[in-house]
């Protein structure tokens, strides 16, 4: 058994699957013509592994669910956001080094 699936949220179920989870959240916007998304996504699905149990990776696709993408104000893609209580507390813009978000999600997983 591998890690955890990654979750895709729609809008219908955003806000219900981040009130099912206690744990952190990183939700990564993301689009299928985007580059740096694709480059990032790989990254994602090691730290949904390394971080199973204390931190849940999910993704909304930007161009299926522009309403997210409006009400979080993401405006480039890719978008880190770290959720933890329902709350944005942190986020990441853009396709940065795998170091960079383990250092932000150590300090809320």
């Amino acid at each position: 058994m591998g890690g955890q699936a990654t979750l895709h949220l729609t809008e219908a179920v955003f806000d219900q699957t981040l009130a099912e989870h206690q744990e952190a959240i990183i939700v990564d916007f993301w689009a299928e013509w985007c580059g740096p998304c694709k480059a990032i996504a790989p990254t994602l699905d090691e730290l949904a592994v390394e971080y199973a149990g204390r931190v849940t990776i999910a993704k909304v696709n930007v161009d299926e669910h522009p309403g997210l993408a409006a009400r979080f104000q993401v405006r480039s893609i890719p978008t880190l956001l770290f959720f933890k209580g329902g709350q944005v507390i942190d986020q990441v813009i853009g396709a940065v080094p795998k170091a960079q978000i383990k250092k932000r999600l150590d300090a809320v997983a």
